[in-house]
């Protein structure tokens, strides 16, 4: 992932800023914060608050707080249609453009590693897979995916976890399809404007235990806030289960709830859960994937930190 520039305001690239953390981190609240004081437009990074089903389990900024300042990618796509990494990205790429043309700072904000680093660093340009290969290679179990890969592309393998399919079964189509590895292509990526921009990067990684408990609050509001109506509205789409948007955390749950698979203390539970595992798993890849000289805070972020903070934080973003 490419390094931010030294802070400046003499540097003749223009700005962008990155608030990035775990779900119910606080980046919204200080995202929006920043945006109030340096004429900013917020641009999302979250691979589920794209989808435009999903205002209330992707926890969404609400209407009152868009209203307070320009929000961009937030719900723009139908959950009937994937939205990609190289998908957001070129979005995100025009967003920021448009931003800086405006004489506005574009502040990026949300969880998905993967949307970050390649907007940043770019993609790999790698060939369309022959559709004959994916269909073989998704069709098999991921234990025998993955012993394939180890003899295919033993370096690939050495670097996923066994049981992580969606890696394992893209490395292996990869291997199949092109006849090169996986790790190799990414050698060679393209598109990435992290060399193109004054980058002002803040992780947020609060007190795990504060951070649990969040997590499990917000659920709890959200079935407060519509979850139930949004889910129903979802399932009455009849899409596939294996889009993201089925797939994103609430929904199984929930959906498997009024089909009446779960009593509601176990919806909850199991929601509550998978938040929490997911927010681990973004704790951890934000805690080491990064550069080390990105700045991290540790602190818990609410609706009520005081402007000082915000200033404290950004002040080279805020001149």
């Amino acid at each position: 992932m490419s390094k931010p520039s030294e802070i400046s305001t003499e540097s003749p690239r223009p700005r962008l800023v990155l608030i990035a953390g775990p779900t119910a981190s606080g980046k919204s609240a200080l995202a929006l914060a920043l945006a109030e004081r340096a004429n900013g437009i917020i641009i999302n990074a979250d691979a589920s608050q794209v989808y435009a089903d999903l205002a209330v389990l992707s926890a969404r900024p609400s209407a009152q707080e868009m209203a307070r300042a320009p929000h961009r990618l937030f719900g723009t796509r139908d959950g009937a249609k994937p939205c990609s990494a190289a998908d957001w990205a070129a979005d995100a790429k025009a967003e920021i453009a448009a931003a800086h043309a405006a004489g506005q700072l574009p502040i990026l904000v949300g969880g998905t590693g993967l949307y970050i680093r390649t907007l940043l660093d770019g993609i790999a340009p790698v060939p369309e897979i022959d559709p004959a290969v994916r269909a073989t290679v998704r069709a098999m179990p991921v234990a025998e995916a993955y012993a394939a890969l180890t003899r295919e592309d033993a370096p690939a393998a050495a670097r996923l976890a066994p049981a992580d399919s969606a890696r394992i079964m893209r490395a292996l189509e990869v291997i199949r399809s092109t006849a090169r590895s996986i790790l190799d292509w990414r050698e060679d990526k393209t598109g990435g404007i992290g060399d193109a921009v004054d980058l002002h990067p803040l992780i947020l990684l609060p007190p795990r235990d504060w951070l649990r408990a969040r997590c499990d609050a917000r659920f709890e509001a959200m079935l407060k806030q519509g979850a139930v109506e949004e889910v129903e509205a979802l399932l009455a789409r009849n899409l596939s289960p294996d889009l993201p948007v089925m797939r994103a955390i609430g929904v199984p749950e929930i959906a498997g709830w009024l089909r009446g698979e779960l009593t509601r203390e176990a919806m909850i539970a199991q929601a509550q859960a998978a938040t929490r595992q997911y927010a681990k798993r973004q704790y951890t890849w934000f805690s080491r994937q990064p550069p080390p000289t990105w700045p991290r805070s540790n602190d818990a972020i609410d609706n009520n930190f005081p402007s000082s903070y915000v200033i404290k934080l950004f002040s080279s973003s805020l001149t």
